[in-house]
C-alpha cells in the first residue's frame, strides 16, 4: 500500500521519445518501387496507387497526432515542414480559383485527383521530417532507399539489354493497370523503366538514390565497402543506360555538389573511375556513348528537343489565361493538349506564377537546410549525410526540368521522401544526443583523418565546408 502511495505522488515525466517512422516508411518505399506505378485502385484513378493511399494514412496519423498535446511528436521549427505546408495551402487556393470556370469532366477529375495527392506527398515528407528518431534510423532508411534502388537498376539493366520487363509479370489482386506498357528504343538500345511509367522517371528515380549510395559506400565499415561500392556502380551503369539528358544532368549536378567537399586524393579516385566506367561501357554496350554524344550534338534536330521548344511557344496562351494561380493541379492533360516534358513549365500552366515559385521555394529549402545541417553538425556522419541529400534535391530539381515528374508516381513519391530525409537531418544535427563528432572509417591511405589515423574529426576545421 505503501508503494502504490509512493507511486502516485511520484511526478509522471513523459520520455521526449519520437515515434519510430522507418518501419511505415519502409513500408511506403516498398509499395512505391515494388509494385508497378501504373497498377492503382481503379476508383481512384491515377491517384490510387498504393504508395499514394499509405501517404494519406501517414497525413491523418500526422495531423491526429499533432492536435495531440501528449503525444510525443518534434514540433519545434522546422524549414521543410513550413515549406510542404505552404506547398498545400498554394495547391488548395489554385484549386478554388480553378473551381470558378467552367470544365470539362476529366479536368474536374484532375482537379479532385490534385489535392489527394499532394496530402499523400505531405504525408511522406511529415512523417520522415519529424518522425526519424535518430541517426541510426535514417540510415537504416537510407540503406532501404538504396537497396530499393539498385534492385530497380538490376532490373533495369536486365531491361536495357535482353528487353526481359519484369514489371510486366507483376499482377496484384485489387489493382487494375491505369495505362498500356510499352517499350520505348533510342538508337539501337532498349531504355529500362521496370515498374516506373517510363525510362525517364527511372533515370530522375535512380538519380536520386545515386548521391545516397555513394554516402554509404563513402562511410561503410572496410568488410562492407565493396558491396557498397557495387551499389554505386549497378545504379551509375543503369542510369546511363536509360540514354537520356535527364541522366547525364543529374550525373553532372551530383559530381558539381559532391566533388568539391572531397578530398583531392578521393576526387582523383573518382575522375579515373569514371574514366574506366565510360571505357568499360563503350566496350561492352554497342552504340551507347555513341547514342548519349548524340543526344547533346544533335539537341538542335532531336525530335525530343523540338518538342520541349515547341511546348514553350504553345504554353504561353495557357498561363496567360490564369497567369497568377493556374487553371487547377491535374487539370492540364498530355493527351488532350500537349506535353511539356518540363514540371516547371507545366507548373506555370496548371498552378500559375505563385504555385511554380512555390514549388522552387520547395527545392530550394531542402538544399539550403541540408546545407545548414552540414554547418551545424560537428558529426561526420551527419555532415556527409547532410551533402548527399543535398546532392540528391539538386538531382531532382534538374529532372523535375527535363520532364513532368509530378505526373509519375514514383519519381514524385522519392522527391518527397528525400526532402523528409533532408528534414530529418537538419533536426538531427541540432540534437544534442547526435551532435557529439564521429570518426568515419576510411581506407588507409586516403588522406582523411579517420581510424586509422587516431584522428578524431571533433573540429569543424577538419572539414571542407563547401
Amino acid at each position: 500500500m505503501a508503494s502504490r502511495t509512493l507511486d502516485a505522488a511520484r511526478p509522471v515525466t513523459r520520455v521526449e521519445r519520437l515515434p519510430d517512422a522507418v518501419g511505415p516508411l519502409t513500408v511506403f518505399l516498398v509499395l512505391l518501387m515494388a509494385i508497378p506505378s501504373r497498377l492503382t485502385f481503379a476508383p481512384l484513378g491515377a491517384a490510387g496507387t498504393p504508395a499514394t493511399v499509405v501517404g494519406v494514412a501517414f497525413a491523418c496519423w500526422y495531423m491526429f497526432t499533432w492536435l495531440n498535446p501528449a503525444a510525443p511528436l518534434a514540433r519545434g521549427r522546422q524549414p521543410i515542414r513550413l515549406a510542404a505546408l505552404l506547398f498545400l495551402c498554394t495547391i488548395l487556393a489554385t484549386y478554388l480559383s480553378a473551381s470558378r470556370h467552367a470544365m470539362s469532366t476529366s479536368e474536374l477529375n484532375g482537379l479532385d485527383r490534385g489535392p489527394i495527392l499532394v496530402v499523400g506527398w505531405l504525408g511522406v515528407i511529415l512523417v520522415a521530417a519529424d518522425g526519424i528518431e535518430d541517426l541510426a534510423g535514417l540510415k537504416t532508411l537510407v540503406r532501404r532507399v538504396v537497396a530499393g534502388g539498385t534492385a530497380l537498376c538490376v532490373f533495369g539493366i536486365i531491361q536495357a539489354t535482353t528487353t526481359f520487363n519484369i514489371a510486366q509479370y507483376i499482377v496484384i489482386p485489387g489493382l487494375s493497370q491505369s495505362a498500356a506498357s510499352y517499350t520505348l528504343v533510342r538508337g539501337d538500345l532498349t531504355r529500362p523503366s521496370v515498374t516506373t511509367i517510363q525510362p525517364l522517371e527511372f533515370a530522375g528515380v535512380v538519380g536520386v538514390c545515386l548521391p545516397l549510395a555513394i554516402y554509404l559506400a563513402r562511410n561503410a565499415e572496410p568488410s562492407l565497402k565493396r558491396r557498397h561500392w557495387l551499389q554505386v556502380a549497378i545504379i551509375g551503369v543503369a542510369s546511363v543506360m536509360t540514354t537520356s539528358r535527364t541522366s547525364i544532368l543529374d550525373l553532372i549536378a551530383i559530381g558539381i555538389v559532391l566533388l568539391p567537399a572531397w578530398t583531392k586524393v578521393e576526387r582523383r579516385r573518382a575522375y579515373i573511375s569514371i574514366v574506366l566506367a565510360g571505357v568499360g561501357l563503350f566496350l561492352t554496350v554497342h552504340g551507347l556513348l555513341g547514342t548519349i554524344k548524340d543526344l547533346f550534338s544533335g539537341a538542335g534536330s532531336d525530335s525530343s528537343t523540338q518538342s520541349r521548344t515547341d511546348a514553350f511557344s504553345a504554353a504561353g496562351q495557357f498561363i496567360s489565361q490564369n497567369p497568377w494561380f493556374g487553371r487547377g493541379f491535374g487539370t492540364f492533360d498530355p493527351a488532350t493538349y500537349f506535353f511539356t516534358d518540363d514540371q516547371y513549365l507545366n507548373s506555370l500552366i496548371e498552378i500559375g506564377v505563385v504555385g511554380m515559385l512555390v514549388l522552387f521555394a520547395l527545392f530550394v529549402t531542402g538544399w539550403c537546410t541540408a546545407r545548414s545541417a552540414r554547418r551545424a553538425s560537428a558529426n561526420a556522419d551527419i555532415r556527409d549525410l547532410a551533402q548527399c541529400l543535398a546532392a540528391a534535391v539538386a538531382a531532382a530539381a534538374v529532372s523535375f526540368g527535363t520532364f513532368d515528374a509530378l505526373a509519375f508516381p514514383m519519381m514524385a513519391g522519392t522527391t518527397f521522401l528525400l526532402l523528409g530525409c533532408v528534414g530529418a537531418v537538419w533536426r538531427l544535427s541540432r540534437s544534442p544526443a547526435e551532435t557529439v563528432a564521429q570518426p568515419v572509417l576510411r581506407e588507409p591511405g586516403s588522406g582523411v583523418p579517420g581510424i586509422e589515423s587516431g584522428a578524431a574529426w571533433g573540429s569543424h576545421q577538419q572539414y571542407r565546408d563547401v
